[in-house]
């Protein structure tokens, strides 16, 4: 009899399957105007946008961040990149007994602080407490609602200024050839932090988390206007990203490695351990596409707010029979850039 394994929960090609096979296949269909069966970061159930988050990060403490900024950020991020605006969040906490009192201070107060940088509550909570051993210290899910961001219908209409746009919202099939590719900063940080810190490889020293909450930054964006997806590269990283919105849009996308923003130390310590950079998760970034028209002032708009400093253009789609993603290398080659299997550092949200 088959049984789940970490891949299953990892983000990669497995989770895709073992998603469409054995958990959404038994839901009835609803009528939505971005539905479960699109897979995108939220849902759009009569305007309102809605997305719901699990994460078991180990170690819950960790450079930059903690399980608490995580969940906060990872679900408030989760409603903005669909082009909305966060308004209030639910917390459950699933807690082992035995947990030090001390630690779930520390983590309800990073929630707190969380909230307030972004400006989004939470307004409801559940916590249950099981045995000891049946979970590991503690696991959190955060969902929350939103409703459609202001700046949304003028970003949308000046993208309509150079071509069609079908959706209403930045949907993962909603990137046309030419379309620009924007990432919002380095890549890479979170994983190789939370790995560093679990495993004692000691590249805490030198990388930390970049874990944020980031619907300030977009909706700088969005103010720019010209945006027609934005999604964040959490588990599978860039490359998993990537691949999706290829898939889901039917074009190809070409980037150029050596315009992907990429930290010495992130670089230093995948190729010591044999990772991807490209495939692992990231916190605090976001990947938008853009009519080629409006990539300058969305990327001027990007780099204005303090978490989009970094930020680069790296890349664009193009028609393609084979929806693809190529990776022009630092040497002038090209090679596919697969989708991983599963996550290369599993727990890392």
């Amino acid at each position: 009899m088959a049984k789940i394994a970490m891949n299953h929960g990892s983000g990669g090609e497995v989770m895709q399957e073992f998603l469409s096979k054995h958990v959404t296949s038994h839901f009835p269909a609803m009528d939505a105007q971005v539905p479960l069966s699109s897979l995108d970061d939220s849902a759009v159930v009569d305007g309102i946008v809605f997305t719901t988050d699990g994460h078991t990060v180990k170690p819950l403490f960790f450079p930059g961040g903690d399980i608490g900024r995580l969940s906060v950020a990872g679900t408030v991020n989760d409603i903005s990149v669909m082009g909305a605006q966060p308004l209030a969040l639910s917390c459950s906490l699933i807690l082992e007994a035995g947990l030090d009192m001390d630690i779930v201070d520390r983590v309800m107060e990073s929630v707190g602080a969380t909230c307030r940088e972004c400006g989004v509550p939470v307004a409801t909570g559940d916590t249950k407490v099981v045995d000891a051993g049946a979970v590991d210290q503690m696991f959190m899910v955060t969902s929350a609602v939103g409703r459609r961001s202001p700046y949304m219908d003028a970003n949308l209409e000046t993208a309509r200024q150079y071509r069609q746009v079908d959706s209403e919202w930045a949907t993962d099939d909603n990137i046309r050839p030419g379309d620009a590719i924007i990432v919002s900063g380095y890549v890479g940080d979170h994983g190789v932090a939370v790995l560093s810190s679990r495993e004692g490889y000691g590249f805490e020293s030198t990388v930390g988390s970049d874990v944020a909450p980031l619907n300030g930054l977009i909706a700088e964006g969005l103010k720019a206007g010209g945006i027609v997806a934005m999604k964040d590269p959490t588990r599978g990283g860039l490359a998993n990203l990537l691949n999706e919105w290829a898939d889901k849009s039917k074009v190809g996308i070409e980037v150029s490695e050596t315009d992907i923003p990429l930290r010495d130390g992130t670089a230093n310590a995948c190729e010591m351990l044999g990772i991807d950079p490209f495939s692992i998760g990231n916190e605090g970034k976001v990947v938008i596409a853009c009519v080629p028209e409006m990539a300058d002032q969305v990327l001027k708009a990007v780099r204005s707010h303090p978490l989009g400093k970094d930020a680069a253009l790296i890349g664009h789609a193009y028609a393609s029979d084979i929806p693809r993603v190529v990776l022009r290398t630092e040497i002038g080659g090209r090679r596919i850039l697969e989708p991983p299997v599963g996550d290369p550092v599993p727990r890392i949200c």
